[in-house]
């Protein structure tokens, strides 16, 4: 007779279209405790994974350690990136809920295109909540951020460790899961970048030129959709 076990009979917890208001319970090694918690999981870099048959007592293993050129992560001090991923996520949260768009400190254009992707009837794909959080959390970095002291700071950080990283090169990631739909994510970006940089052509936020990378081919064939000139577009 087999048990019954909640985590894996009924994975699913929330709606892909509305922001997720609960998660399954993980301990500190990654394996489900059977306890649904009533708020959005944190961002956190863990996986869960196959419970071990027999465990010796001395046998724990470290975690790694990812050291690199710049010195960022050692033994004794790791390179922590999800404290800031929070934060950005509790600010873009706040942002979010505020109901009037005078309030949101974007443009005009950002403002249509935020009340597009967040309330429109679509009559076929709609937008994942998760990639609508990704363009607002762009959106909030670039229009919102610099105009309030804690964006100011949070951006004095990311730039401090794209000089660590990548010096003069400014980078921002969107770490999406698989299948969530990047390709639309960056079509977004590029929507809402190109339509504000025509209607405010002397800002330094916005840009009318993307330079898109691919990792082979087969991607690159993939992302053919981003052209305004193909069918599919």
């Amino acid at each position: 007779m087999t048990m019954s076990n909640p985590f894996f009979d009924h994975p699913i917890l929330n709606s892909p279209y509305a922001y997720p208001p609960r998660h399954w319970e993980l301990d500190e090694e990654g394996q489900p405790t059977q306890q649904i918690i009533e708020t959005r999981r944190r961002a956190k870099f863990i996986t869960p994974i196959p419970k071990p048959k027999k465990r010796k007592a001395a046998a724990k293993q470290e975690g790694f350690v990812f050291e690199d050129d710049a010195g960022l992560s050692t033994k004794e001090q790791q390179y922590d990136p999800t404290s800031i991923i929070n934060e950005v996520r509790g600010h873009v949260d706040s942002w979010r809920t505020l109901p009037n768009p005078n309030q949101w400190q974007v443009t005009p254009e950002t403002a249509r295109l935020l009340q597009h992707w967040r309330h429109h009837k679509f009559n076929d794909i709609r937008p994942f909540f998760c990639q609508v959080e990704a363009v607002e959390t762009a959106i909030w970095l670039t229009e919102v951020a610099p105009q309030s002291k804690h964006g100011k700071r949070i951006l004095e950080h990311l730039d401090a460790a794209n000089k660590d990283a990548n010096p003069e090169l400014m980078r921002l990631a969107l770490k999406l899961a698989t299948g969530a739909g990047k390709t639309t994510v960056m079509a977004m970006i590029i929507a809402w970048q190109t339509i504000n940089a025509s209607r405010h052509s002397g800002s330094k936020n916005f840009t009318r030129g993307f330079l898109i990378c691919a990792p082979g081919l087969t991607i690159k064939d993939r992302l053919r959709v981003l052209q305004p000139n193909d069918p599919n577009s």
